[in-house]
């Protein structure tokens, strides 16, 4: 039976309505329309869950964030799922959850080593940064711009405990050589899966090979809560880790109660922490320096609209990845087009091209000919991360050069095959690059 508020459900198929009005899209106009390299898709189903959300009015995470990370764990098969306020967040949590005395004698302590690679986004690295952690930088292959295998085996040292790594542009990284080498040296490992949702290695979803692994939900990614980002734990410590990573998102306390709960566990006021009294307020004993990292329940009701799109948005970016690959394979000649991981298949993120030796142009001749033509470009995010100011200076170790990832710095960028591009949008991308290359 449909006990639906009659208000509630005039408002709702109201919202649905505005928003056929107002964000239907008109066709595309080369001259006047730019082309993203990335955007939100959406329609009715998202502003009806937001408005929902709205009038629920409870504000911070609520029903819609339970179910949002009931779908996610489920999905991923771990034993749970953690929204955070961003991507970043979720690196940030993920990382200083290994440095938890919880832990005991595995935790992370200051100038244990990690390793990663400086061609990537800043947020995988400053965690490590931050938790007063050494990075070790690998360089990365051109084509498909993750670490490269025999570099990640040479740089374990005798205080490397971690790896920490990104499946760049939503294609995986050498999970056999790296989870080989997790094994060997009893190593953690943390998947940064922001660009890859989706993504599989040998048939099994990337996120699931790591202790934990992050994910986004900007805009620019596969699916979008606005803001938003997620933490899941898999393996033996799993259930451990998740609870340290909620401790962490929460303020740092020790209490798992979840808002406006109270004494799930019945030892509220039972309980001896630290140099606190006996019986102090569980609620109250914070065992982490953490933060609050929570998102509101707005956003997570974005995101249940947004799930149900995944599988759709996953092929339509596989399908623009193809056409832009065959589009392009005639200029292979001064162009190098990115290539998957083997035995990989990559929800890609983005359509990666580097601008070979000698090709007879600049890259940032290239990307103003496409920029003039109002089709975005970007870099490959900060190509080498140790030439930014931020980084100058902070402690770290590279092993066997970086002779790649400067090359990437200088001669490498990448265009959109997100599911808002349709077929015109496509074919003015690929006879823009037609119009230049030909002439050259």
């Amino acid at each position: 039976m449909d006990t639906l508020d009659p208000r509630r459900r005039q408002i709702l198929d109201l919202v649905e309505q505005y928003a056929r009005d107002k964000f239907g899209a008109p066709p595309f106009a080369a001259d006047r329309d730019l082309v993203h390299y990335a955007g939100r898709v959406f329609d009715g189903q998202e502003l009806r869950c937001a408005t929902e959300a709205v009038l629920d009015f409870f504000l911070t995470a609520n029903r819609f964030a339970e179910r949002f990370e009931a779908d996610f764990a489920d999905f991923f098969g771990a034993p749970g799922a953690y929204l955070v306020n961003s991507g970043s967040s979720a690196n940030l949590v993920a990382l200083t959850a290994l440095t938890s005395p919880k832990l005991g004698e595995r935790r992370l302590r200051p100038g244990d080593e990690v390793l990663t690679v400086a061609a990537g986004f800043p947020t995988t690295l400053a965690p490590i940064v931050q938790n007063r952690l050494v990075p070790v930088f690998v360089d990365v292959g051109i084509g498909d711009y993750t670490a490269l295998p025999e570099r990640i085996a040479q740089a374990v040292g005798p205080k490397t405990r971690a790896i920490m790594m990104a499946h760049t542009m939503g294609n995986p990284f050498d999970l056999d050589a790296v989870s080989a080498v997790v094994k060997k040296h009893d190593l953690w490992l943390i998947e940064d899966n922001c660009d890859a949702l989706g993504s599989t290695y040998r048939g099994r979803l990337t996120g699931t090979f790591g202790h934990l692994a992050t994910f986004s939900f900007y805009p620019a990614h596969h699916i979008t809560m606005g803001e938003g980002g997620c933490v899941i734990a898999a393996g033996q410590s799993a259930e451990e880790l998740g609870r340290i990573v909620r401790s962490l998102r929460d303020w740092g306390r020790d209490c798992y109660c979840a808002g406006g709960e109270n004494n799930t566990c019945g030892k509220r006021f039972s309980q001896q922490f630290g140099t606190l009294p006996s019986g102090f307020d569980h609620k109250y004993v914070y065992s982490h320096i953490g933060y609050n990292l929570k998102l509101t329940d707005l956003q997570a009701a974005i995101g249940c609209a947004q799930w149900q799109k995944l599988p759709g948005f996953i092929a339509r970016r596989k399908e623009n990845f193809a056409y832009l690959r065959k589009a392009l394979a005639p200029y292979e000649d001064r162009l190098v087009l990115p290539v998957a991981t083997p035995g990989s298949d990559p929800a890609w993120f983005g359509f990666v091209i580097t601008v070979r030796e000698g090709a007879g142009f600049s890259r940032t001749e290239l990307q103003r000919h496409l920029e003039e033509r109002r089709i975005e470009t970007r870099a490959l995010f900060a190509g080498n991360l140790l030439r930014h100011p931020a980084f100058l200076d902070i402690p770290h170790r590279v092993c066997g050069g970086l002779a790649n990832t400067d090359r990437i710095t200088e001669s490498t960028f990448f265009v959109g095959v997100y599911p808002g591009l349709d077929a015109p949008r496509l074919e003015h991308m690929a006879e823009a690059f037609r119009g230049f290359l030909k002439k050259r």
